[in-house]
């Protein structure tokens, strides 16, 4: 456990992870101090922080030159920033509060989960199939919601050890990590995102790539057999941890078929009795079934929570059924290939909403399923670009979501579906993806 008494230790940007991490600095005995771009009398934990000898300053010049021994980065700061840049000048070590918990918790069992799609579906269902092995020491944190150093000081993990993380881990947490070395890993898949932050796909699909860089032939890494890129990138970058394999098309150690999910050959349960919808859920299933099984786990209570498993909200989430039109809300896709999957999952014609901050992504991937579109509905930043670039300026351009609804409303008739599938981030009108999908929820429900 590394010792962090009487280090001077800055975080940058506090946020949820920062606030977490400040909290578990303090507690560490270092002295912490907080550079946050807003107003100091807009932070609202600010008596908080003052109470426990936290310094809050501004994101100016002068305080980048001061002599810490460590930065915490909130995961949203792009590292190209000039401010990250010089402490990197610096020689000063710049970690994200993922790496900060892991060094100084006991030993724990961690699982990371990782992946352009279907992390928070995957990191969710292992959760439950844990929970209901090892009830009292399964945690499930990280992108999902909660900050792993949170987790750490709510359940005494800096001295109590051998319980269950189930960590959703983005690349923004993995492209600073130094010693994080997970037991269990997986990437789900890779498809382009987030090229705003990274600058190309390769940097990209290498920070994905990370998760198993520390693990060792102790650990495992499950494998997505059907994903060709991530077989480019497993080769580019080899994995030392035991691979196991899962599939929904190849022979692989965890696999389906259209009637059943098998481990080692052996059948474990039906796919009947899943209730979360889509051949890519699948994939996730067998993720989560591949992990939970590396981990010990009986496999009567796995399959028993597989089938007790609802799905996650904001990812393909049904909202209602009004006058029969059927809502689903999918804020969470905020990639075109988590778009692509939610088009996948529907029969009926779609009424597609989609907008939000130009990540500057290519909707190529899009066009072969516009043929089940009935009409694109494009809102917010990168409203524009994609009826242009998807139907010709055929579409319908809103300025915001609610705009896009009351479209959605006049042209939808019985049988249809109106999906929010945006394509990307929400940071154009909303702070995050649970807020844009929250607030469709209210809309669709006040109709």
């Amino acid at each position: 456990m590394e010792n962090f008494q009487g280090k001077k230790v800055l975080i940058m940007g506090l946020a949820r992870s920062g606030l977490a991490a400040a909290r578990l600095l303090t507690k560490l005995g270092a002295e912490v101090t907080v550079s946050e771009s807003r107003p100091i009398g807009q932070i609202k934990e600010k008596d908080e922080l003052t109470a426990s000898n936290v310094r809050l300053c501004p994101q100016t010049p002068e305080v980048f030159e001061e002599p810490f021994d460590l930065a915490v980065k909130n995961p949203g700061i792009n590292g190209s920033l000039w401010f990250v840049k010089r402490l990197r000048e610096r020689g000063i070590p710049v970690i994200t509060e993922i790496e900060l918990a892991f060094s100084v918790t006991a030993p724990q069992h961690y699982v990371a989960v990782t992946g352009t799609n279907g992390k928070t579906t995957t990191a969710t269902l292992l959760y439950e199939i844990l929970k209901a092995a090892y009830p009292d020491k399964t945690h499930v944190t990280g992108n999902i919601g909660t900050a792993l150093c949170e987790t750490v000081l709510e359940n005494d993990l800096l001295n109590e050890g051998g319980h269950y993380i189930v960590l959703e881990i983005s690349n923004f947490q993995l492209v600073d990590i130094v010693k994080f070395r997970p037991e269990i890993a997986v990437i789900l898949n890779l498809a382009p995102d987030h090229l705003d932050f990274m600058g190309s796909e390769d940097a990209y699909y290498r920070s994905k790539c990370r998760v198993y860089e520390n693990m060792t032939e102790d650990d495992t890494f499950l494998l997505n057999a059907d994903d060709a890129l991530l077989a480019e990138y497993t080769e580019k970058l080899p994995v030392r941890a035991k691979t196991v394999t899962f599939s929904t098309v190849k022979p692989a150690d965890i696999r389906a078929d259209d009637r059943f999910v098998y481990a080692n050959g052996k059948p474990l349960f039906e796919l009947s009795a899943l209730k979360i919808v889509g051949r890519h859920n699948v994939q996730n299933v067998l993720a989560a079934v591949g992990a939970a099984l590396a981990l010990g786990v009986d496999e009567t209570v796995l399959a028993r929570a597989v089938a007790d498993f609802k799905g996650v909200e904001h990812r393909i989430e049904f909202v209602r059924e009004k006058d029969g039109v059927k809502y689903y809300n999918d804020s969470k896709g905020t990639n075109v290939d988590a778009t692509v999957t939610a088009l996948r999952a529907f029969s009926s014609p779609v009424i597609l909403l989609a907008g939000g901050h130009e990540k500057g992504l290519s909707f190529e991937p899009l066009k072969p399923l516009l043929s089940g579109v009935k009409e694109v509905i494009g809102y917010g930043e990168c409203g524009k670009r994609l009826i242009d670039e998807l139907t010709d300026g055929k579409g319908t351009l809103c300025k915001d979501l609610p705009e896009a609804l009351e479209r959605a409303n006049a042209v939808a008739e019985p049988g249809d579906v109106v999906l929010l599938s945006p394509t990307t981030s929400s940071y154009d009108q909303y702070t995050c993806f649970e807020e844009r999908g929250e607030h469709f929820k209210t809309l669709v429900n006040a109709l």
